[in-house]
């Protein structure tokens, strides 16, 4: 795996421009299956509810994917009837796969989706997608669990989701606070490079993104949502609970082994073009220096406590040499995954080596200490001999502050950049006019034929999204480098 690193492929978000003749801002997808029933009244009052509120083009595409019930035709006839819907269908299940072949087909610079069932109200759905458009997130979500959400359905429902929710914050450190709310939007760039990195194709697809989203540094809003439970819902709770773990046990060893490209997804410094004519300014230096105290703390805590181990057997020399030596591995290890964001195994070998470098120069000043100590008094107690070793050791920490980020595990951003990946601009955007072949338009009877949702063009095979989850699903492809993610900081830290 490489440990170098690009700058993030994402431009500064912008409000998306008021008149686009042609192409709707929105597209909301309802991804369906087997809602024969519940398809047409859905979509006659959401098809409502947008043409007296919304105040930008939209549209609304019924993602069937196999239905074995009459959802095609339904789906085919208000295709027909109202000119802002398309109908296309998929011939193999899964939410997730529903989503990702239609959003990353559409045109549409911003892409929601919300259950067929329509519990949650429709009056949060302007809310959700204001951000997107103004350029203030990049992905917006309903939650139910918020404080201000009015939320009505039974104690079991009420308890997996909260449950589910504790799961992501303990296991992935997910701070949004409703994961499988169906109701969610995201900006058209982010989904180019986002969705090909999600490997569910099922119920899971949803907090899968929210998750690498999160981790990408991305901004997620959150709207509370009225939602009332629908006691007709046909989701399996225990096959849907049991690939839900699965997949936090999934994402989460990704995560763990760097194995996932999250730096593409990184926005510039700032989002204000003021921010951008900055120069020589620290990235992220606040949240090093918090994570370096909190490991120098434990280090040093590790530190004398080896001391006064190896002290009961060795002289003090011998007894400082030993303790800083193991403590400085520890410390090098630590400072590189939770102070400077590395991942993987790749130059961890060299980063220890140089550690040890700044370790030595460690031991010369709490040995230089000690020396003078012992020279000054010929019998210094373990006590004084413990406060000379800290004051060193303050010393050496401030040091090797500056010699981890400026040598050790350097910036730089500012070097040759890779070649910049799904690359896209609002103003200018291309397409393609074929139809992906993992679903059809649906054609209408009255001359009223809608073409198929351009195909965003990805450049090479290098890397297929969905292929890992069932091997027969072709997405769109793109070339990504395994390159090392980074959790807290939008911006960021490079290693060779």
């Amino acid at each position: 795996m490489r440990t170098d690193s690009s700058p993030g492929n994402l431009p500064a978000r912008e409000h998306l421009p008021a008149g686009n003749a042609g192409t709707p801002v929105l597209d909301v997808v309802i991804p369906v299956y087997n809602e024969e029933k519940d398809l047409q009244p859905c979509v006659m009052r959401l098809h409502e509810h947008l043409k007296r509120t919304f105040p930008y083009e939209f549209r609304i595409t019924i993602a069937d994917n196999a239905s074995t019930d009459a959802t095609p035709q339904v789906a085919a006839q208000l295709d027909v009837e109202i000119p802002e819907v398309r109908a296309f269908r998929l011939e193999q299940k899964g939410r997730g796969r529903a989503l990702r072949t239609v959003w990353s087909a559409s045109d549409a610079p911003i892409l929601a989706y919300m259950d067929v069932d329509l519990s949650t109200d429709l009056n949060a759905l302007l809310p959700l997608v204001a951000p997107l458009i103004s350029g203030h997130s990049d992905l917006a979500i309903g939650s139910r669990l918020a404080r201000s959400s009015r939320v009505v359905r039974g104690a079991k429902r009420e308890f997996i989701s909260r449950t589910y929710n504790l799961i992501l914050r303990g296991s992935l450190q997910a701070r949004f606070s409703d994961a499988q709310c169906g109701f969610k939007a995201i900006r058209r760039d982010v989904a180019q490079v986002l969705l090909p990195l999600v490997e569910d194709t099922g119920w899971f697809f949803d907090t899968e993104m929210l998750v690498l989203a999160e981790r990408a540094g991305l901004r997620i809003h959150e709207v509370p949502v009225d939602w009332v439970d629908d006691p007709d819902s046909t989701v399996h709770i225990v096959k849907t609970a049991t690939d839900d773990l699965k997949g936090v046990w999934r994402v989460g060893r990704a995560l763990a082994t760097g194995s996932l490209p999250l730096d593409r997804l990184a926005r510039p410094f700032g989002d204000d073009p003021r921010d951008r004519e900055l120069t020589d300014v620290p990235k992220g230096l606040a949240r090093q220096l918090v994570g370096f105290c909190v490991v120098g703390a434990l280090s040093t805590l590790v530190y004398l406590l080896l001391y006064s181990g190896f002290r009961t057997f060795s002289g003090s020399q011998v007894a400082n040499a030993l303790a800083l030596l193991v403590s400085a591995v520890a410390n090098t290890a630590a400072n590189r995954r939770l102070t400077f964001g590395v991942r993987g195994r790749g130059g961890a070998v060299r980063h220890q080596a140089q550690g040890l470098v700044v370790f030595g120069i460690g031991l010369a000043l709490t040995s230089g200490s000690l020396a003078a100590l012992n020279a000054a008094t010929t019998d210094p107690g373990h006590s004084t001999e413990l406060a000379v070793l800290i004051a060193a050791n303050l010393a050496a920490t401030v040091l090797r502050f500056l010699l981890f980020r400026a040598w050790v595990f350097p910036d730089r951003r500012d070097e040759t950049p890779s070649p910049v990946v799904a690359g896209h601009h609002p103003a200018s955007p291309t397409y393609s006019t074929a139809a992906p072949q993992q679903y059809q338009s649906y054609q209408g009877h009255q001359g009223h034929e809608h073409p198929p949702l351009p195909q965003v063009p990805y450049d090479t095979d290098q890397f297929r999204a969905g292929e890992a989850a069932d091997r027969t699903y072709g997405d769109a492809t793109m070339q990504l480098e395994a390159v090392r993610p980074y959790d807290d900081d939008p911006n960021p830290r490079n290693a060779r």
